[in-house]
């Protein structure tokens, strides 16, 4: 039985109850940040350093769809797996706004050169010899 459902909601939002916030999953974006661009290497992850075994289902749903629930376990070991804190995770966006609850950084954590694409491109995650990749749309 697997840990993350899903509904026919978009992969990126759940609505909220009302007018509230609705919560966005970004684990891919944050993956992605780390280098890790598949729910394989994810779980892989997950083993070495938190030792959780998912299935491999229920890791590609959790790296491609919004989860309706989780358990705080599952979300402890994703952060350990990928050295980052749920609020890397899990972003609160209000109605009528397209920017998370909290307030913008004041510059990018990526700039590309002036000379490259738009789309910023990690480089320090890379291993040697492969091609560059870009992050995930938003």
């Amino acid at each position: 039985m697997t840990d993350a459902r899903t509904t026919s909601s978009p992969p990126s939002t759940v609505p909220a109850l009302g007018a509230g916030p609705v919560v966005e999953w970004r684990l891919r974006m944050a993956a992605a940040e780390r280098g890790v661009w598949t729910a394989a290497h994810l779980r892989r992850l997950l083993v070495e350093r938190a030792c959780l075994d998912l299935s491999p289902a229920s890791v590609s749903v959790l790296f491609t769809k919004q989860p309706t629930q989780l358990k705080l376990t599952t979300l402890a070991a994703v952060c350990t797996a990928l050295d980052c804190t749920p609020a890397d995770l899990l972003t609160l966006r209000h109605p009528g706004t397209k920017t998370g609850s909290a307030p913008p950084d004041p510059a990018p954590a990526v700039i590309p050169p002036p000379d490259t694409p738009d789309r910023p491109v990690l480089e320090a995650a890379q291993p040697t010899g492969l091609h560059r990749r870009s992050l995930p749309p938003l």
